[in-house]
């Protein structure tokens, strides 16, 4: 099995998740992605999709905040006729739609206390009771969602059924934020501006080691879905082809680094002791990673096999 190319990074913690989808992706099992707005979280939902044995199956994203609570329970359960006015005819919901595939809830997190005790009882039993109905209906689907809030909180304010969160989140996945994951902004914009353009008939622009640095430092609120946007605006507007710290909106050039004349580190004038300095930096890489050495090695710069080497011999 192989996960969706659209999921670019070798950030330590996403490579975890990738391989927990794979292993998730061959069971049934509920699943809850977590994460801030832009992280990718229907990427990873496709991704379940596509490694299941649902993947010929249907696949639908419901937006549950982009729904007015009055008709959210109309639209996933259906519908009688009369049931409402309005309602000139019956109509299934998506659960019938989607039978024998997987239903996607982003955004779960706004559902109305009404809508979820409905939703737990399908979950628990695989039945749901349309609108005006009195027949229960059977549907064979599996549930993934996805929220950018903290759900145990909610639960504790009232506003989200902890029963229901226990039976969503038996898998749960947490997407990083990509301010945690510097060391992949580098490969999404290679991707994006390869995207745009081939998309657009346009020259693959090309950004200096300084624009990277600035962008490495800024805290990315929107996350992927900003930095493809931000791509998609540079590869559009700039007519250069190297892209240089100027050529960035101004929200950017805030973070933007001033240089010493000193360069990036300055000598001691009486000079140093570099083994000590080598040992006190590797001991510092590695409690800020809690002694993983993948992610050591990234904060120093080296190959892990160059920093098992200096771990061993020297610390």
């Amino acid at each position: 099995m192989t996960l969706s190319k659209k999921i670019i990074g070798k950030d330590p913690a996403l490579k975890a998740l990738l391989r927990s989808v794979k292993t998730v992706a061959a069971t049934d099992a509920t699943v809850l992605i977590t994460g801030e707005t832009g992280t990718g979280k229907e990427l990873i939902a496709a991704a379940i999709l596509k490694n299941s044995r649902r993947s010929d199956k249907e696949f639908i994203a419901l937006n549950c905040a982009a729904l007015p609570e009055s008709i959210i329970e109309s639209e996933l359960f259906g519908y009688c006729k009369g049931a409402f006015t309005g309602a000139t005819a019956a109509k299934k919901g998506l659960l019938a739609s989607v039978a024998g595939g997987t239903l996607f809830f982003d955004e779960i997190n706004s559902l109305s206390l009404g809508v979820q005790v409905k939703l737990l009882r399908f979950i628990q039993t695989g039945e749901y009771l349309p609108v005006g109905s009195v027949k229960t209906q059977k549907a064979d689907v599996r549930i993934i969602a996805a929220t950018n809030t903290d759900l145990e909180k909610q639960v504790s304010a009232g506003q989200f059924r902890q029963d229901l969160y226990f039976r969503l989140s038996v898998v749960p996945l947490l997407l990083s934020p990509l301010r945690e994951r510097p060391q992949d902004i580098q490969l999404l914009m290679t991707h994006f501006f390869g995207y745009f353009a081939q998309k657009y008939t346009l020259r693959t622009p090309v950004i200096s080691d300084h624009v990277l640095e600035v962008l490495q430092a800024y805290p990315w609120p929107g996350n992927i879905r900003e930095l493809r946007n931000l791509c998609e605006n540079l590869a559009v507007q700039r007519l250069r082809r190297i892209i240089e710290v100027n050529d960035l909106p101004l929200g950017y050039l805030q973070f933007k680094r001033e240089t010493s004349a000193a360069g990036y580190f300055e000598l001691p004038k009486g000079g140093m002791d570099w083994p000590k300095l080598e040992t006190d930096l590797i001991q510092q890489a590695m409690v800020r990673t809690n002694g993983k050495c993948q992610q050591a090695s990234f904060l120093l710069g080296m190959s892990r096999s160059a920093l098992y080497y200096r771990t061993k011999n020297k610390v």
